[in-house]
C-alpha cells in the first residue's frame, strides 16, 4: 500500500502536466476561432478571469479560509500578487491572444514552445536552479534547452512539402499562405515572444510567493479577482467607441471560449501549476510545453483545417517537432536527477536524529539491562 501511494505521488506531477497541455491546446483551438469571428481579446480575457474568479473562490473558501489554512497577507506578498496579475491575466494573455489572432493556433502554440528555455535562463540567474557542467544531468537540462531553441526555430524559418492527413484532405492551402504573407504576422511573433517573457516570469514569481504565501487556492482566485478588474478597466478604455457590442456575446463560440478558458486554462491551471511548481520548480512545469504544441498540430487540422508540411504546420515543423520532444525529455530527464538530490538530502538531515534517538534507546536498554542483572 505504502509502495503503491509512492508510486502514484510520483507519478502524479507529470499527469497533471500533460492534462493541463491537452486543456491548453483546446483553448487555442478555440481562442482561434472566437477571435477571428471579431471578439475583442481584451474581453475576453476578463470574462475569462470573471469565470475562473467565481469557480475558485468557494473552493479557496471551503479548503482554505473556513479551515484557517489561509496565512495573513502582508504588504510584501501583497506586491507579489499584484505583481503576478500584471504579468499573467493582463500581460501574458492579451499579448497572446493578440498574437494568436494576427498568426494561427499552430504558429503560436509552436512560438511558445521557447517558453522552457526563458524560464530556464530565468531560474538559473536567480539560483532558483542548480547547473554543473560536470554533471551529465546538468549537461542534459542544457542540451534539452537547446533542442527546444533549434526545433522552434527550425519550425517558423524551414518550410518543406505538404504532409496531408487523412482527416486534412479538405485543408484550404490559401488560407495558411494568406496567414503567413500578411503585414500582421511579423507584429504577432513579437508579440507571443513577449508573452512568453511574462509567463516564465509569472512561474518564477509563482513559486516564491507559495513559499511565504502557502495557499494556492486562495492566491489563485486573488489573481483572476485582480486580473478582471484590471482588464475591465483596459477594455473601458481601449472600447469606449465600441462599447455596446464588444460586451455581447451570445450562445455561441464566443460563450464557450470564455467559460472553457476561465476555468481549465486560469482557474484550474493557475492551481495545479502552483502545486507542481512548489515541488518540483518552474523548470518542471514549462518543460511539457511542447506537448501542448503536438497536440494542436493535430485538432488544428482535424477542427481549424490548417495544412501541414514537412518543414512548417503553419510554423509547425514535423521535424523541429521531433527536435522539441528530443530536448523536452532530455530537460525532464535532467531535472529527476535534482528532485533524486532533494530526496536524499532530506534524508541525511533526517539521519542524524534518528541516529541519535536509536543510540539514545540503545544505552537506556543496555543501562536498564544492567540494572536488571544486578537485581537478579
Amino acid at each position: 500500500m505504502g509502495v503503491g501511494k509512492k508510486v502514484l505521488d510520483d507519478v502524479k506531477p507529470y499527469m497533471m502536466m500533460v492534462l493541463l497541455q491537452i486543456g491548453y491546446a483546446g483553448m487555442y483551438i478555440v481562442s482561434v476561432a472566437s477571435l477571428k469571428q471579431g471578439m475583442s481579446h481584451l474581453v475576453l480575457v476578463t470574462y475569462r478571469n470573471i469565470v475562473a474568479t467565481a469557480v475558485m473562490t468557494p473552493f479557496a473558501l471551503i479548503f482554505e479560509r473556513f479551515r484557517g489554512l489561509r496565512p495573513k497577507m502582508t504588504m510584501p506578498i501583497f506586491v507579489k500578487v499584484c505583481s503576478l496579475t500584471l504579468l499573467e491575466p493582463v500581460i501574458d494573455q492579451n499579448l497572446y491572444y493578440l498574437g494568436n489572432k494576427f498568426t494561427s493556433a499552430s504558429f503560436s502554440s509552436a512560438l511558445v514552445n521557447i517558453l522552457p528555455t526563458v524560464t530556464f535562463i530565468m531560474a538559473i540567474i536567480l539560483r532558483m536552479e542548480k547547473l554543473r557542467f560536470r554533471s551529465l544531468h546538468s549537461q542534459a537540462k542544457v542540451a534539452g534547452t537547446i533542442c527546444t531553441v533549434t526545433g522552434t526555430v527550425l519550425m517558423i524559418m524551414y518550410h518543406g512539402p505538404v504532409v496531408q492527413f487523412p482527416w486534412a484532405h479538405h485543408a484550404d492551402p490559401s488560407a495558411a499562405a494568406a496567414a503567413q504573407s500578411s503585414a500582421t504576422w511579423l507584429a504577432g511573433t513579437v508579440m507571443i515572444i513577449a508573452c512568453c517573457v511574462a509567463w516564465a516570469g509569472f512561474f518564477v514569481l509563482q513559486s516564491n510567493t507559495l513559499n511565504s504565501y502557502p495557499a494556492p487556492l486562495t492566491l489563485t482566485s486573488i489573481i483572476c479577482a485582480m486580473g478582471a478588474v484590471v482588464n475591465a478597466a483596459v477594455t473601458l478604455v481601449a472600447e469606449r467607441r465600441n462599447m455596446g457590442a464588444c460586451w455581447v456575446i451570445g450562445l455561441d463560440t464566443r460563450l464557450f471560449t470564455v467559460v472553457y478558458s476561465g476555468i481549465v486554462c486560469s482557474g484550474v491551471a493557475f492551481y495545479l501549476q502552483g502545486l507542481v511548481t512548489k515541488t518540483r520548480g518552474p523548470v518542471f512545469v514549462t518543460a511539457f510545453q511542447p506537448l501542448c504544441m503536438l497536440i494542436t498540430a493535430v485538432m488544428g487540422s482535424i477542427l481549424l483545417k490548417e495544412e501541414t508540411t514537412l518543414g512548417s504546420f503553419c510554423g509547425h515543423s514535423v521535424i523541429g517537432a521531433a527536435i522539441i520532444v528530443l530536448g523536452l525529455y532530455s530537460l525532464i530527464w535532467g531535472k529527476s536527477n535534482d528532485i533524486l538530490d532533494s530526496k536524499t538530502a532530506a534524508e541525511n538531515l533526517a539521519l542524524p536524529l534518528t541516529s541519535v534517538v536509536a543510540n539514545g534507546n540503545s544505552s537506556n536498554g543496555g543501562a536498564n539491562g544492567g540494572r536488571h542483572v544486578a537485581d537478579r
